[in-house]
């Protein structure tokens, strides 16, 4: 009896020796360079993706369980996305639990290396890996491979510090400057204006300490530079920071159709550019017809499409509209247009240069912000005014206590003569405003 005591009493000690030793080596699990996950990449070797490939698989990837010299492990795995020659941002580190593949679609890649610091619209070589995650601990990465992908912008800040200036240009040279949009090239920046005969400069931050004309008139910018000599008309003005070239071109896109104001002879309606998208916008009423979009008010570059919304065809058939007022958009970048119904917000009163009676002065929506609209530079008489959309007194806005709040069917709201520029702050159903400046 005591010997089989001994003997159990043996057992355990042993038991726990190895118990313990194994619970020690768990704690230090390493997984050598020759054992990690092997990475397969399914796709094309250069991706430009585009916005009107949502929800299509575009990447497809898969990859080894690593070697951990030891049954019962169940680890988790990261895809890692990396823009190569970029270090001041982090990886992006896509979570995708314990299976070995993965699947991207379209938008969802794009997010994942614009979050690693891609460009949009340029060709960013991307590092994928994977790696191997035990408890909150990475043991192992794959190699890397490495594709060429092109995105696109999802949100926009095109936005810079330089401007034109001029005689030639809407606000002469007191300025406030026409404002210059960056582009996806570092210092390089691009305008979209309709200029008077005249002369321009290049300037930072509406003022003179930065800026810059073309001595020679030779097409190189020079700092302090003579101002530039310009004729009447709609240019794309581009310049660089880089090698200081710059280029001034006849450039704009409009509408044109038998649905237009201007029929197909035109003068077409003017698209403007809206850096908050990087698209171009009108908003304008069409009769039932048809229209199309094109180029400098001519036919040697021309859109056509089928639908309301869809890809743009070049030379392509006409878009049939039915009689409405319509938002229109266009997106060059991914050859996409919409064209959506809207209630266009307008001025009306016995102060508005058309009178009660109308038709009224259109506002405009501000893109970067949504449910405001804005009428710039509106020559008002004494009188008084309201708002009202799409020309008519279904809908109309006054201000009942002249207080700044508007009210439906409110009050007339009284103006004295002058120049203003008025804002309409929609956003907030319950407590639409306004202002008048």
């Amino acid at each position: 009896m005591k010997k089989n005591i001994a003997y159990i009493y043996s057992f355990f000690i042993v038991m726990a020796l190895v118990l313990g030793s194994c619970s020690n080596d768990d704690e230090n699990i390493r997984i050598s360079e020759t054992t990690s996950t092997q990475l397969t990449v399914s796709s094309s070797d250069a991706l430009v993706l585009s916005r009107d490939m949502v929800g299509e698989t575009v990447l497809s990837l898969n990859w080894t369980v690593p070697d951990f010299g030891f049954e019962g492990a169940v680890p988790s795995y990261n895809v890692v996305l990396g823009v190569d020659g970029v270090s001041d941002i982090e990886p992006k580190k896509v979570t995708v639990g314990n299976t070995l593949t993965k699947e991207f679609v379209a938008e969802e890649l794009n997010e994942a290396i614009n979050d690693a610091g891609a460009l949009s619209g340029l060709e960013n070589k991307i590092n994928i890996w994977i790696e191997t995650v035990l408890g909150k601990e990475v043991v192992a990465t794959s190699g890397i491979q490495t594709l060429s992908i092109t995105g696109y912008a999802t949100t926009f800040d095109l936005n810079s510090s330089w401007g034109l200036v001029g005689s030639a240009t809407p606000n002469g040279w007191d300025g406030p400057d026409v404002p210059v949009y960056s582009t996806a090239v570092a210092n390089e920046f691009v305008a979209y204006v309709t200029l008077v005969d005249g002369e321009m400069k290049i300037r930072e931050n509406n003022d003179w300490s930065v800026n810059y004309g073309d001595t020679g008139a030779d097409g190189t910018l020079d700092l302090e530079g003579d101002n530039i000599q310009v004729t009447a008309g709609t240019y794309r003005i581009m310049f660089s920071l880089n090698d200081l070239s710059y280029s001034i071109e006849p450039f704009s896109w409009g509408v044109v159709g038998d649905a237009t104001p201007n029929g197909w002879d035109g003068p077409d309606v003017p698209l403007t550019y809206d850096a908050t998208s990087d698209q171009w916008r009108a908003v304008l009423s069409l009769t039932a017809g048809d229209v199309k979009f094109r180029q400098n008010n001519e036919w040697a570059i021309s859109y056509g499409g089928t639908g309301l919304s869809a890809s743009l065809e070049l030379d392509g058939p006409n878009i049939s509209v039915e009689a409405g007022n319509y938002l229109i958009s266009v997106d060059f970048n991914n050859n996409l247009y919409t064209i959506e119904p809207i209630d266009i917000w307008g001025l009306v009163g016995d102060a508005a240069p058309n009178g009660w009676d109308g038709p009224n002065m259109r506002f405009t929506p501000d893109y970067a912000n949504e449910g405001v609209w804005v009428l710039k530079n509106v020559a008002l008489l004494d009188g008084e005014i309201k708002f009202r959309t799409n020309d008519a007194w279904d809908f109309n806005y006054g201000d009942d206590g002249n207080d700044g709040t508007l009210e439906v069917d409110g009050a007339n709201i009284p103006v004295s003569a002058g120049n203003y520029t008025i804002k309409l702050l929609l956003s907030d159903t319950e407590n639409p405003t306004y202002t008048i400046e």
